[in-house]
C-alpha cells in the first residue's frame, strides 16, 4: 500500500518511519513525504498512492484546501483521504467531510488504531471502485 504523508512538521517523517519500520521492511506499506500542500499535489500524479494522511494546519496550502483540491482532481477516489490535527474542534471535522475525507485523526496519532484502519481502506478502495 501506498501512503503519502503531508505535514509541515519534520519530526512526522521519522515519527512514521519507526511506527511503520516493519511493514516496509515486510513490503507491506511505501511511504511517501511531502512537507506542504503544493508538494503532495506534485508528487499525486501516477503516484499509485492509496491512502493519503495530511495535517490540516500547514503553512501555505492547509490541508482542508489539498483535500479539496484532490477531490476536484479524483471525484470518485482513489486516493482515500484522512485528515490529521491537532486540534479536533467540529469546525475542522465538519469541513473535511464536506470536501470528502474519508476519516479525521487528532494528534498525536494512535499508530495502532491507524494500522488497524489501514485494512478498511484498502477494502473500501477495492469495493467501490476507489
Amino acid at each position: 500500500m501506498k501512503i503519502l504523508v503531508v505535514d509541515d512538521e519534520f519530526q512526522m517523517q521519522p515519527l512514521f518511519e519507526q511506527r511503520f519500520r516493519h511493514e516496509t521492511n515486510r513490503g507491506e506499506v511505501q511511504l511517501t513525504f511531502a512537507r506542504s500542500g503544493e508538494e503532495a499535489l506534485a508528487l499525486l500524479p501516477d503516484s499509485g498512492v492509496v491512502l493519503i494522511l495530511s495535517d490540516i494546519n500547514m503553512l501555505g496550502m492547509s490541508g482542508l484546501e489539498l483535500l479539496r483540491r484532490i477531490r476536484n482532481i479524483h471525484p470518485h477516489r482513489p486516493p482515500a483521504v484522512v485528515m490529521l490535527t491537532a486540534y479536533g474542534d467540529q469546525n475542522n471535522r465538519q469541513q473535511a467531510s464536506l470536501y470528502g475525507a474519508d476519516d479525521f485523526l487528532t494528534k498525536p496519532i494512535d499508530f495502532k488504531l491507524l494500522k488497524e484502519k489501514l485494512g478498511e481502506y484498502v477494502i473500501h478502495n477495492h469495493t467501490t471502485g476507489l
